[in-house]
């Protein structure tokens, strides 16, 4: 089965390099620029996991993920925020906004492949 992943970062050397990243281990990547249109490439193709930024202009990451949650088609969508922003403070409000993971910036391939496989790993589990 071939996996879909929407990385969302406002910054594009950021989706470039998640794309290097998780496209060679054979995930399917779509991105967003915002979290505006983050929500619009959801509603046109669901992903399977949703790599999301905090900080980014028109939506933050933190409302994207209270929405998503709080949208029947959509709540069960896996979503691991990727920030910058290290703090405990961010992490609880992250994990409170209905984030599957909190992982923070930078972050090595090795980091992320581990995550994101795992993540994927306990869908399959429930949807089997």
């Amino acid at each position: 089965m071939s996996w879909s992943i929407l990385i969302v970062d406002d910054e594009a050397m950021t989706r470039k390099l998640l794309r290097m990243m998780l496209g060679p281990a054979g995930y399917e990547i779509f991105e967003a620029e915002d979290g505006l249109d983050a929500l619009h490439q959801v509603a046109k193709q669901v992903p399977d996991l949703i790599i999301l930024d905090i900080m980014m202009p028109n939506m933050d990451g933190l409302e994207v993920c209270r929405r998503l949650r709080a949208q029947k088609e959509t709540a069960d969508i896996p979503i691991i925020i990727l920030s910058a922003r290290t703090s405990s403070h961010y992490i609880e409000e992250g994990l409170r906004a209905g984030a599957t993971r909190y992982l923070t910036k930078p972050i090595t391939r090795q980091e992320i492949l581990h995550h994101v496989r795992e993540v994927l790993a306990d869908v399959s589990v429930r949807t089997s």
